[in-house]
């Protein structure tokens, strides 16, 4: 019994302004139901008031089948010890539950950090003991480490500690339908004890109180077991699938985000070094140019020296020309001047 506000997922897409309506990403789109935990909540919440209705409504027949005319503790003892499991059953799941809606808050709260801020802490606004951020340390930890990231064990780790988790919820939800047997049973065999002092004394009204006793004991405990059965077992199908929802989650945002992060691949050195060796070839043809406008530049110089010394040599001339006509001008000797 999904409806679509269970399916509101974090589309995650290219925009240059996104929408506050959406997530997104630049790699793929992650599918979490953000508020799954908290839906399945509203609706213990929701039975919980229709039972109680349907309790007030149909109090007389309720009295009549369970509390009226009892000759014997035996039904109120074994209803009452159904109704216990069934309530510690619901204590636990909905304790899980407020965990799982935690985690799912944290989950959302990391991949808005790492899309609008991609140069700041994901961690900022998480809580430090929720999934995420202890497998965002483990990753952590691992890549200072230089230890290869494996996935697939990082995955059965998280399914079998939150498996863990729900134990006592799947014991309750195997054993509840039984304890309506057992309930059964026991009633049948007071119907039998009832029959036997019957058919002892022809005209035992004791006797055949207590095999009707026994039958409606037998009746209210089954109704009671499978009752309670029906309603546990829809909640706890909603627990299983909150936990798969919220494991989901975490190792799509472990692949999407954080392996490229911190995993070093073979095929991602490749392309790296291939980047590297095209970088060095563009680097290597600046230096060619560069190479080619020095030579120009040493010709023009060669030239320019050329050039000097040939200016040098005409100036020598000139001197010397300045000189004899100085010292004919003066009418100087050669020791004079």
């Amino acid at each position: 019994m999904l409806d679509s506000s269970d399916y509101r997922a974090i589309h995650l897409e290219f925009l240059p302004t996104p929408p506050a309506s959406r997530e997104v990403t630049t790699l793929e789109s992650i599918t979490l139901r953000r508020h799954y935990s908290r839906n399945t909540l509203l609706r213990i919440v929701i039975l919980a008031v229709l039972a109680a209705g349907v309790g007030i409504w149909k109090f007389e027949l309720i009295n009549t089948v369970y509390f009226k005319d009892q000759l014997t503790q035996v039904g109120l003892v074994i209803n009452g010890a159904i109704l216990v499991l069934f309530l510690i059953g619901l204590l636990r799941a909905v304790s899980i539950l407020i965990g799982y809606m935690r985690e799912e808050s944290a989950l959302t709260r990391f991949i808005r950090n790492v899309e609008t801020r991609p140069d700041s802490d994901p961690l900022r606004g998480v809580r430090t003991g929720s999934m995420i951020a202890r497998r965002y340390a483990t990753l952590r930890r691992l890549h200072a480490a230089r230890t290869p990231i494996n996935q697939n064990a990082l995955a059965s780790t998280l399914v079998a500690s939150e498996s863990t988790r729900n134990s006592l919820p799947r014991f309750i939800n195997n054993i509840l339908i039984l304890t309506g047997v057992f309930g059964t049973i026991v009633s049948l065999s007071m119907a039998l004890v009832g029959a036997s002092d019957v058919l002892e004394n022809a005209i035992s009204a004791t006797g055949m109180g207590m095999v009707i006793h026994g039958m409606s004991t037998a009746l209210s405990t089954t109704i009671t077991a499978i009752v309670c059965y029906v309603f546990f077992g829809y909640i706890y199908q909603r627990l299983t699938d909150a936990q798969t929802n919220l494991v989901s989650g975490v190792e799509q945002v472990t692949t999407t985000y954080l392996i490229p992060r911190f995993q070093i691949q073979t095929d991602n050195v490749l392309y790296e070094f291939t980047g590297l060796i095209q970088s060095l070839q563009g680097l290597v043809d600046q230096l060619q140019k560069s190479q080619a406008g020095f030579e120009s530049a040493q010709d023009e110089l060669a030239d320019t020296l050329g050039m000097y010394r040939d200016k040098m040599d005409g100036l020598d001339d000139h001197l010397d020309t300045i000189k004899q006509q100085l010292r004919s001008g003066f009418r100087l000797r050669d020791d004079d001047a």
